[in-house]
């Protein structure tokens, strides 16, 4: 046994002991957490500092000409995602469910964490900037605990949910969790990247789930009829312009139910138009601005943003700076859920008039680099080379495709970009003046494969010609040599988590497994566990009705028709004791010959047709693959709840949506515990919704749960 785990016994059998009899309290609890800035280098390059998300520590490398040697670990917040070095011997780690900073003395012996600094909900990123370099600017949602952001915020328009708190290091204050210099509040929702010229001067932010211009129309909004539908008068006397667009039947000719459909707004024309480019302008009664990325001036008193970027991608993962030119790149994916159907598209494709394309199957998102050039807003598509028309690809497609781009490094001279490629387990190699002017041609001889997969972090070690990779597959760093573009080094992170969820973790990512042409996983939309913040339209034309064998408290026996209408994207967080999946629970255990819609492993499972109907695979995984797909997933839950009180109190809207939970009949037949039980399953009954809080988890920690161990400890009130 190692040291660590030597160190580690005693507190975890004391934790066991208070927190619960229950061997389930003994268990992992995944998270999921998305590393933003997983390394970095100490500023005189001898040391290299990495983020051990499982294990909530920071781990401290020594650097040498024979490559790096493991000289300590500190134990910091839950789940750090970033970490910064202020200077050689001061570095900050963002714990993104901690909701906090860790401030590390790696000069000291051992190292230790000396001050915590707290912050909004579930920050992301920190970058140092401004004069001299100190200040700290840290990514957070506009909410949470330590904001001091009312509840009423989060239903008020025109307030921006993007913040940014700005420290001053040399002056943080004497105040419990420090004293923030500012607060920036974005108009976006949910910030994550940060970026930093140069000369401290600027610093730039990213909305994480940014949009793409696209909104759904309620039902009523859509004139009944399908495509024969003239235009229709609403009772406020607006005018639409038709029914939903044709096919409005599956093959069969199975009638469709009248739902809403989802438009996008065409910049051109100044209107929002659906496929068939009618114009709904008179449905959609406000507009945001797609304000994506935003400068701010890290040198003002205090900073204030001075610029917005639009139309940068749907989802924005990471940025970086080009030392030479000032010019910014931006990692990105694209979404198109203004396009119907899951599915071959073969029924569709048939029908007169029917919008083209008519599926999006193997075309979800698109992989991208944006270039932000002055005011100028450039995407490049990285997978330029694909045909989206021939599904699946032909060999050879995959193997120059990228998918979902992360952490992002420019080379000193401005010439090299280097991507991480989380999907593809390997580093994308690029001229930075060939992706600028979209010159490259994407080649597989311009990736650098690297072991253990799932790239999620670089850093340039550029005096040793080398490249240092976080890969969170199996939680370790690759060593590159840049010259070569060979990985010369593997060196292992401690992980504590089951085998379970490293074996099953890759088929969420992995788009070389789950789709032929290389570019799109589950996790496209499906962002890190979560969801993307979109609706799609994923009904299937080509497919049958379905029976609904799920139980019902009243009724029953109706089918789940193939043509549905727009729906977000489910989150694959917290599935485990939740029954059948899927907004209308056609993911059903029930379908499988004797089986129950009550067993999750089996509705999980019924998700498999999604590989070839979305991604495009030509085939379903197989059955293994999709079992440790469905162990991993089936362990991931949700973080706690951000809008609870220090004392864990429901007050206002929060106790009155209580009393109406469990009080009056809400239908005609039950009140909403009545079909939605708070906690239907008897071992589940120490989940309460008391321990849904970070507030209750923090105020009750003892000194076992202040440290690592503390994922045992306190798993029940984890869920």
């Amino acid at each position: 046994m190692s040291p660590r785990r030597l160190a580690r016994g005693l507190p975890v059998l004391v934790a066991l002991l208070v927190a619960s009899p229950s061997p389930a309290a003994a268990s992992f609890v995944t998270f999921e957490s998305g590393q933003v800035r997983p390394l970095a280098l100490s500023p005189d390059g001898t040391r290299l500092f990495a983020v051990d998300t499982p294990d909530d520590r920071l781990e401290i490398f020594d650097v040498s000409a024979g490559g790096l040697t493991h000289a300590d670990s500190v134990p910091v917040g839950l789940e750090p995602v970033a970490v910064a070095a202020r200077t050689n011997g001061e570095v900050w780690v963002v714990n993104h469910l901690s909701d906090s900073v860790s401030i590390v003395d790696v000069g000291s012996v051992p190292p230790r964490v000396t001050r915590t600094l707290l912050v909004g909900d579930e920050p992301r990123d920190i970058v140092f900037a401004g004069s001299g370099g100190n200040r700290a600017f840290i990514t957070t949602a506009h909410r949470g605990q330590n904001s001091g952001v009312p509840l009423s915020d989060l239903t008020t328009a025109g307030i921006g949910r993007a913040d940014v708190w700005v420290f001053d290091a040399n002056n943080l204050g004497s105040s419990l969790g420090g004293t923030r210099l500012a607060l920036l509040t974005l108009f976006g929702d949910t910030p994550r990247a940060l970026a930093v010229t140069p000369d401290g001067g600027t610093v730039y932010a990213a909305v994480f789930q940014s949009g793409n211009q696209t909104a759904s129309l309620s039902e009523g909004l859509v004139c009944n009829g399908g495509a024969t539908a003239a235009p229709c008068t609403l009772s406020d006397g607006s005018v639409m312009p038709g029914g939903l667009p044709r096919p409005n039947t599956n093959f069969q000719g199975t009638q469709g139910p009248e739902t809403g459909l989802i438009v996008k707004f065409n910049a051109s024309s100044g209107h929002w138009e659906d496929r068939a480019g009618r114009d709904w302008s008179a449905a959609v009664r406000f507009s945001l601005p797609d304000d994506d990325v935003f400068a701010i001036d890290a040198n003002a008193t205090p900073p204030v943003e001075t610029a917005a970027f639009a139309g940068v991608g749907t989802v924005l993962f990471n940025m970086a700076v080009n030392p030479a030119t000032g010019k910014v790149y931006v990692s990105n994916t694209d979404a198109r859920n203004e396009v119907r159907f899951e599915g071959p598209g073969s029924f569709a494709a048939t029908v007169p008039g029917a919008p083209s394309p008519t599926t999006v199957r193997g075309h979800l998102h698109e992989t991208r680099i944006t270039v932000l050039d002055g005011a100028a807003v450039e995407p490049r598509h990285l997978n330029k080379h694909i045909d989206y028309a021939v599904v699946p690809s032909p060999a050879g497609v995959k193997e120059r495709s990228l998918a979902t781009p992360l952490g992002l490094a420019v080379s000193g001279d401005g010439a090299t970009l280097y991507a991480c490629a989380f999907g593809s387990s390997a580093i994308g190699v690029f001229a930075t003046a060939e992706l600028e002017n979209d010159t490259f041609v994407p080649d597989a001889a311009d990736h650098i494969a690297v072991t253990g997969g799932g790239p999620t972090g670089l850093v340039l070690d550029e005096p040793r010609g080398r490249l240092y990779v976080m890969t969170r597959f199996d939680n370790a760093i690759s060593v590159v040599d840049t010259a070569t573009r060979l990985e010369t080094a593997h060196v292992a992170v401690y992980d504590p988590e089951p085998a379970s969820v490293r074996n099953g973790r890759p088929v969420l990512y992995d788009a070389q497994l789950t789709s032929s042409n290389g570019e799109t996983a589950c996790a496209a939309c499906h962002v890190f566990a979560d969801f993307d913040s979109l609706a799609w339209d994923l009904g299937n034309p080509d497919d049958v009705p379905l029976a609904n064998n799920n139980p019902f408290r009243a009724g029953g026996g109706s089918t789940f028709n193939p043509l549905k209408g727009p729906m977000t994207t489910q989150s694959l967080r917290g599935m485990a004791n939740e029954g059948p999946m899927h907004w209308r629970g056609d993911r059903s255990g029930a379908n499988n010959p004797g089986g129950s819609a009550l067993d999750e492993d089996a509705d999980f499972k019924r998700f498999i047709v999604a590989f070839d109907g979305l991604l495009g695979r030509g085939a379903p995984i197989s059955g293994p693959d999709m079992q440790r797909f469905t162990d991993f997933i089936l362990q991931v839950t949700y973080p706690p709840n951000p809008n609870r009180g220090l004392n864990n109190a429901l007050v206002g809207d929060q106790l009155a949506g209580r009393n109406l939970y469990f009080g009056r009949n809400t239908d005609i037949i039950e009140n909403c515990n009545g079909c939605h039980v708070l906690n239907p399953v008897p071992a589940s009954s120490v989940r309460t919704a008391s321990c849904r809080s970070k507030a209750s988890r923090r105020s009750s920690r003892s000194p076992t749960c202040a440290t690592p161990t503390r994922r045992s400890a306190c798993s029940a009130c984890r869920r």
